[in-house]
Formats: C-alpha cells, sequence, structure tokens
C-alpha cells in the first residue's frame, strides 16, 4: 500500500487537542502549525483552561484560519490532566495526540506519525525527537544529540525517567481510554507512559518533528516536583510493571542520584550534594563523576557553556519557519 494512501485512508480518524493556559504570546504559532499539517487531522478541540492572559480572544481570532473542523472551550481552571481526560472523551477517532499551547509541530509531523504507527500494529503509541526552541522559534537544543531514547519495549528506559517529550507522541486511542489521566498528578504523562508500556510497544523515529519551547513557566524548571512524580508514578505502578519492591527501590535511587545533576546543573549545589549523598547506592562511576566536576565548577562557569552551546546548537540548526 502507498504511503499516499495510508495517509488518505488513515488521516480522518486522527483526533487533537490543544490545552491553552496563559500562553497567549505562543497559541497562534502552536495553531497554525497544525493548520499546516500535511495530513489534516480529522477534529481540533482548543480547551482553555482559565487562562487570565487574553488567550481565548487569541485562540477565537485564530480558529477562524482552520481548514478543517474544530472547536473551542473556554472553562475555569481544572489542571492539565483533567483538561486532556475532557479532550479524550469529547473526541472520536482511531489515533489521539494533543500540543500544548506554548508548543509546535513541524509540517511533516502527523502524516510521518500516522505511517509510522500504520505499520507498527503491535504500538500504543509514536513518538520521536524534539527540537527546543526560544520564545522567537530559535533552536537553542535537540533532543536528538543527547537523549537515549529507545524503539520497542520501552520499560527499561522509562525505569531510568527517559520519556517521551508530549508534542512528539500521537496515541492509538484505544491504549489510552483505558488509563486516561491521572488528575492527581503534576506531571501528566510519566505515570501514562508507564501504564502503556506494559501493553505494547513505543514506536520511536528519530526524525525531529516537533518543537518543545522553552520559557520562564516551564513546569520542567521545578526539579523536584518532577522528581516527586517520578517516584510517586512508579510506586504506583511497579507492581504492573513485574519487578520487585527492592528492585524498584533500587531504581528509584538511581532516579534520583540521577536528578541530583539537575540541581547541581541549574546551581542548586546544596540540594544536589544532598540528593547524590543519600542515594550514592544508585549512582554508577560515570555519574559520580559528573556530580563531582559539577560540585567542582562554579554555576558561573557551567552556565556559560551552556550558553556556548545554545549558541552552537542555533548556528547549526537555526530557526523554525511557522
Amino acid at each position: 500500500m502507498s504511503d499516499q494512501i495510508v495517509a488518505a485512508s488513515i488521516t480522518p480518524s486522527v483526533a487533537v487537542v490543544v490545552p491553552s493556559y496563559n500562553h497567549s504570546q505562543f497559541i497562534a504559532a502552536c495553531l497554525r502549525s497544525i493548520f499546516k499539517q500535511t495530513a489534516r487531522p480529522s477534529q481540533l478541540l482548543v480547551i482553555d483552561d482559565g487562562s487570565s492572559d487574553g488567550s481565548p480572544q487569541v485562540i477565537d481570532s485564530i480558529l477562524s484560519e482552520c481548514p478543517f473542523p474544530c472547536e473551542f472551550i473556554a472553562r475555569e481552571n481544572r489542571g492539565l490532566s483533567a483538561t486532556l481526560n475532557q479532550g479524550l472523551a469529547a473526541t472520536r477517532g482511531d489515533y489521539f495526540a494533543y500540543l500544548s499551547s506554548d508548543d509546535i509541530w513541524l509540517g511533516g509531523y502527523l502524516e510521518s506519525r500516522i505511517k509510522l504507527l500504520f505499520r507498527r500494529p503491535a504500538a500504543v503509541l509514536a513518538y520521536g525527537n524534539a527540537y527546543l526552541i526560544d520564545k522567537q522559534n530559535k533552536v537553542v537544543d535537540c533532543t536528538a544529540d543527547w537523549a537515549h531514547y529507545r524503539d520497542g519495549d520501552v520499560r527499561d528506559m522509562l525505569l531510568k525517567a527517559i520519556a517521551p517529550m508530549s508534542p512528539t507522541v500521537l496515541y492509538r486511542r484505544d491504549a489510552i481510554v483505558r488509563h486516561g489521566w491521572n488528575e492527581a498528578a503534576r506531571l501528566e504523562d510519566y505515570e501514562l507512559y508507564l501504564k502503556l508500556s506494559c501493553e505494547g510497544e513505543f514506536a520511536f523515529d528519530p526524525k525531529p518533528l516537533a518543537a518543545w519551547r522553552m520559557h520562564s513557566t516551564n513546569t520542567s524548571w521545578n526539579q523536584l516536583m518532577m522528581l516527586e512524580e517520578h517516584v510517586a508514578a512508579l510506586r504506583a505502578v511497579g507492581a504492573t510493571l513485574n519487578i520487585s519492591n527492592s528492585d524498584l527501590e533500587t531504581k528509584i535511587k538511581a532516579i534520583k542520584f540521577a536528578r541530583a545533576e539537575d540541581f547541581l546543573r541549574l546551581g542548586d549545589k546544596k540540594k544536589g550534594a544532598q540528593l547524590a549523598l543519600a542515594n550514592l547506592s544508585g549512582a554508577s562511576l560515570s555519574g559520580m563523576l559528573r556530580v563531582l566536576s559539577r560540585l567542582a565548577i562554579p554555576y558561573s562557569v557551567m552556565n556559560k557553556r551552556r550558553q556556548h552551546k545554545h549558541l552552537e546548537t542555533s548556528e547549526r540548526y537555526g530557526s523554525l519557519e511557522i
């Protein structure tokens, strides 16, 4: 079957949800990146989760350009997971994707993911690498340069707290409707990924076809919250993953030690050192050496190195055209 026939037969059953919250300066680019997909979704639902920055007015205006069926709901704040569950319940189709209101897709994203899932019936989702962009759409990083993503059985990858970035994921609907998003969780996807990894493969495409936007309000800057949510999800789903409690606690110690590096990378040497010392049994030799190096090097030096790396990456990848 040709790619053209595959795209034509599968595209009508793809639903896309955009959860919007206080991203008025980014939502237009997000929505237009969906409008420009080479394989159009059959349905677009935008849900504004109680924004206070004028996002609903921007959305109303931009949706007038939408070339396929779309709907807009504006309501009080309920949180991201509740918004995603509402979007899943309100849409139909074989496949489901969501794109946060500050992120974007490249033009061939949806077509590529559709074809990948069509070829991989055992896969519960398809995902890939992502560009990291700044407020001006300049690429400052790319997961292809450092992420250790896997194809197929990804349980071992997830047990190291390495997970797909949300704008890169297309889900098979019949897999996620059995679970949905945990509305008590502050990190919406990790627990769901763990559950889905027990049901089927994750199909990986290394080509970056989506972009995650970096700005001051990103949830991922809160390293302590990220760590707490990873640990809570692992303990909630541990039995389903078919690993013993002792093995699970060993995995958690390794995650905590790895997170110590993130605290050090962001300049919080006190918390980073505390985490590292408390979880030495979860450390590898290379991890210990990296932690010692970050403890020894002044944050100002590390920050300059990071800025230099971002500059080199920007020169390599340039800016994304929306």
